[in-house]
Parts: C-alpha cells; structure tokens; sequence
C-alpha cells in the first residue's frame, strides 16, 4: 500500500456513497476503503464499543500512511470523531445528518431525519436540533434493521420496502416536506424512499456534500496529489466472507471490486 492515501472507512458498505462521491471529485488521489462488516452495524451497538473500533481503524490506516481519513458513518462521526481530532494531526471529515441545510429549505418546517438509534440518541445530534430547530419540527426516526438489509445487499428487496413505508410513515402523516438520510447507508436506498415520500418530498443525502469538504480540505492544505494520471483504490473488510462483501460492494458501485482482508492491516480483531 503506497503512502499519502486518503482512508475512508465505514461500520461497512454505506460509506461507498461517500468514496463514489470522492473519487468523482478527487481522480488522481488514492483511496483506501475499510469496511467493518465483521462488527456491523454501529447503530445498536454501545459508544465504548464503536469507540474502540473506530479508533482501531483510525490508527492503523494513519499508521499505513494516510494523508487524510473520512469517517464516512455518522453513528462513528457524532460518537468518536472529536477524539480523533484530538489524535490525530491530519484532517479527518466527519458526517453527520444534514439538519442545518434541511431546516433552510423546507417550505413548511416539516423535517424527518432517518437514522440509526445510536445517532438520534447522540448529544451531537441533540445539539444539531437545539442549534437549528427553533422554528422547525424535527423528528428523529431511528431505522432498526435497515442499515443491515443494504450490509446484506439488499436494496430493492420486499422486506426492505416493508421497513421503508414502517419508517417513513411519521414522514408522511406530518406532510414533512424534507426527509434527511442520517445513515450512510440509506443513500443506496434514496430512489425507493423517494418515490415512497412522493415528489414534494426533498431528500438530502451529504455524501457530495463531505466530498467537497475532503477537497477543500485537501486543497488547503496543499496536498491533492497531481502526479497521478487516475486515482488508485484498494477496499478491505472485517468481514468472514471476502466474496460476499465483494459481490454487494460490486452491486452497490455498478461495477467489480475486489476485497482484501483487514487482517493485511491488524483490524481482524478488538
């Protein structure tokens, strides 16, 4: 692995929205995509627990020579991403659920926020709504189970449509006129909760948004890489099966990914 990479990691696969993104903006960077299916999700799991392997991650990617890292998980990013500052020197770009740009476009003050419980049960999230919901309504509507069905690869499948008109039901019955993804994940599954939402709805998904972060960051900084004529990528997982984490990487990006086991970079186990 060549030195001077951006790391990008995720509880598992939800996060490729947000390199997709990356890569778009940024061709002649090198990627390295770390994907914790083995210890997926994040969002029912205890913050000690989601700090301990986003710490993990962190530091072995630094270790391996990251030049940047971004936290492409929101229950990771309002759980843990201040104490990485704290670490670590170089930037690191967080995510999480775009409440700000959400309360500025809605027309009727209506906001639903889809999340994991472990996000719409975080300070950071409770602060976002005090900060920019004085004059709207914000709810929060955790999405058990959901994050799980896009991990398996399962975006258009009938369980996944049962959940969606479940969690989306709030939405609907308060006419929200904004729907936030607050999951990484959910960006896979943006068309289906749109046409569920109906046309009036604006869904706000942040993974272009925290591209041009990375980019501006990056820019800042003085170190987007130019000698490069197209951006290199490896993508690892945590997970048992490189083949079934390969196969819905795949179907998620449209296109083959080949998976390499975390164990190369010592996150096999807590």
């Amino acid at each position: 692995m060549q030195s001077g990479f951006i790391g990008i990691f995720d509880s598992g696969v939800g996060g490729l929205a947000v390199y997709h993104a990356a890569r778009k903006l940024l061709p002649h960077q090198a990627f390295v995509y770390v994907a914790d299916s083995g210890f997926a999700p994040y969002g029912g799991r205890e913050s000690a627990y989601i700090t301990r392997r986003v710490t993990k991650i962190a530091d072995a990617l630094v270790d391996h020579g990251a030049k940047a890292l971004v936290v492409a998980c929101n229950t990771a990013t309002v759980t843990t991403v201040a104490a990485l500052r704290a670490k670590h020197s170089l930037p690191i770009i967080g995510i999480e659920p775009a409440i700000k740009p959400a309360t500025a476009i809605s027309r009727n003050g209506r906001i639903v926020v889809l999340t994991t419980q472990r996000t719409a049960e975080s300070e950071a999230v409770a602060q976002l709504c005090i900060r920019y919901g004085a004059h709207v309504q914000i709810m929060l509507q955790p999405c058990p189970g959901l994050a799980d069905q896009v991990e398996a690869g399962n975006i258009d499948g009938v369980e996944v449509k049962k959940m969606l008109r479940q969690y989306l039901a709030p939405a609907i019955s308060l006419t929200s006129d904004v729907v936030v993804l607050g999951c990484t994940h959910f960006t896979f599954l943006a068309n289906q909760i749109q046409n569920l939402a109906g046309p009036q709805v604006t869904i706000i998904e942040p993974s272009e948004a925290v591209a041009r972060q990375l980019a501006h960051r990056l820019s800042s900084n003085e170190m987007i890489s130019t000698n490069q004529p197209q951006a290199t990528e490896a993508f690892y997982t945590t997970a048992v099966s490189l083949s079934a984490v390969s196969t819905v990487m795949s179907k998620l990006l449209g296109r083959h990914i080949e998976v390499l086991a975390a164990d190369d970079l010592g996150l096999a186990k807590i």
